[in-house]
């Protein structure tokens, strides 16, 4: 005999039914993901992302940032960041690494 309780669906990651099983898709993905929760921390949106690779654990990504605008947009502060994620794309942690002048070019050494 069948139960009289309807069957329950589960919640697909996208309706907040909690944590992705699997690793985040892809790298443009996970792109995405580094900026948006690095841009809540910080309060400032990211100019660009210029790393990003796999690791063991997750994810490392390293994320360009306008800390100072000023005039004339080349003397304007930036700063890289490293931001690690895990495989589901959570931030699990973020450290400045550098700052620079828009228009500095780095030197080989």
């Amino acid at each position: 005999m069948a139960s009289a309780e309807p069957a329950r669906r589960r919640p697909r990651p996208s309706e907040g039914g909690g944590r992705k099983a699997r690793r985040a898709s892809g790298v443009a993905a996970v792109m995405r993901s580094a900026v948006e929760q690095l841009s809540q921390l910080l309060g400032r949106p990211p100019e660009s992302v210029s790393s990003v690779r796999p690791t063991e654990d997750g994810w490392e990504a390293q994320v360009e940032v306008l800390e100072l605008e000023r005039i004339p947009e080349t003397t304007s502060i930036l700063a890289s960041y490293k931001v690690t994620l895990d495989e589901q794309g959570d931030l699990i942690s973020y450290e400045r690494t550098r700052r620079y002048s828009r228009g500095a070019i780095d030197r080989p050494t």
